[in-house]
């Protein structure tokens, strides 16, 4: 064998199991495109969220607040009922409080009082440095194992108790594969002959938007029924219309009228009043049918391991994510039960 693990995908799923694995076996990661975190990593205005995600979601996220060192910058969250309830979720979560309307403008002084029903706040929220997260899984890996970029998959098929991957007009033989290729998992399982599970990328799209002076201290705001959040970036705001739309793995880009809507719907409930773009991105986020994450092997196919499905929760339980994967390629006890995460779960027979 070329070597033991061959990881597909260069963002920050990849990075950080193949880094994970590297103390244990000889790696070798691979990614299609020219630079590694390209699309949904390098896009990412991750935030630790604690309140945020379903029950393994939240497990993972807290395990993973302690792994992140000093790549968190503090910054609360103030949850908004804008009149359809949900807060109760949220306050559930043992991470969010509610709080009255006075104390959340004590917060946020542009929030508009008279259009909002209830505020929960979550203060264990943070800022993430998503790249500083990314190179620091990227020279954990390059000390114990080795990273290809311009490298697109283009072939898996068995041999023997292994795997050949074609990489364009190469090939490397490797004994175990993990699929970490957010959006083209599924893509990349048919090439191998394994079972897809129905993953699905959904593009998010975000701006940059000047209005009103911003205090860069203000907390991050979101619609708990998630159809909007925004925070300060510098000296203007970072706004999303908290967007999915189903795409197809690819250069996500922004639509105008999902920028519009961000704008309209941040100053319906903000005096910020937000005219003027300085710049826009999308991105995609790739979800299960259960919007928890897929990792381990499908059964019936050893040697085969999906790493996905991390959606909008990848960077904020990506450490203890990246830990349970590697636990789990190495035949060791995890604390989250693989039936939890198994892709199993979405294939019959």
């Amino acid at each position: 064998m070329d070597c033991d693990v061959v990881v597909v995908g260069g963002g920050i799923a990849g990075v950080s199991v193949a880094a994970e694995l590297a103390g244990e076996r000889s790696v070798l990661l691979v990614e299609g495109e020219s630079e590694l975190a390209r699309h949904t990593t390098g896009r990412s205005a991750a935030v630790y969220l604690p309140s945020f995600g379903g029950p393994v979601v939240h497990n993972l996220t807290l395990a993973s607040r302690p792994l992140f060192g000093d790549v968190l910058r503090a910054r609360s969250l103030l949850w908004l009922d804008t009149g359809g309830g949900g807060l109760d979720e949220v306050v559930a979560t043992g991470e969010a409080v509610e709080i009255t309307v006075a104390e959340a403008l004590e917060l946020s002084p542009v929030l508009r009082p008279d259009r909002l029903a209830g505020v929960a706040l979550d203060a264990g929220t943070m800022d993430i440095d998503v790249m500083a997260l990314h190179q620091r899984y990227v020279r954990r890996l390059r000390e114990r194992g080795a990273i290809r970029v311009g490298a697109p998959v283009t072939a898996i098929r068995r041999d023997g108790g292994g795997w050949r991957i074609g990489l364009g007009t190469d090939e490397v033989r490797a004994g175990y594969v993990v699929n970490a290729a957010g959006a083209w998992a599924d893509r990349v399982a048919r090439l191998a002959g394994v079972p897809e599970v129905g993953l699905r990328p959904m593009r998010r799209t975000i701006a940059i938007a000047k209005g009103r002076p911003v205090d860069p201290r203000w907390p991050l705001v979101g619609d708990v029924a998630d159809t909007f959040y925004c925070r300060p970036e510098g000296d203007a705001m970072l706004v999303s219309p908290a967007d999915e739309t189903p795409a197809e793995p690819g250069d996500a880009k922004p639509d105008e009228l999902d920028i519009a809507l961000a704008l309209e719907r941040v100053n319906h409930y903000t005096t910020l009043e937000l005219r003027t773009v300085r710049t826009a991105w999308a991105g995609l986020r790739t979800f299960a049918a259960d919007r928890e994450p897929v990792v381990g092997e499908v059964p019936g196919h050893p040697g085969f391991a999906y790493f996905a499905g991390q959606g909008g929760y990848g960077i904020q339980m990506a450490p203890a994510l990246a830990i349970l994967a590697a636990r789990q390629i190495l035949g060791e006890p995890t604390d989250v039960p693989a039936e939890a995460v198994s892709p199993g779960r979405f294939v019959r027979g």
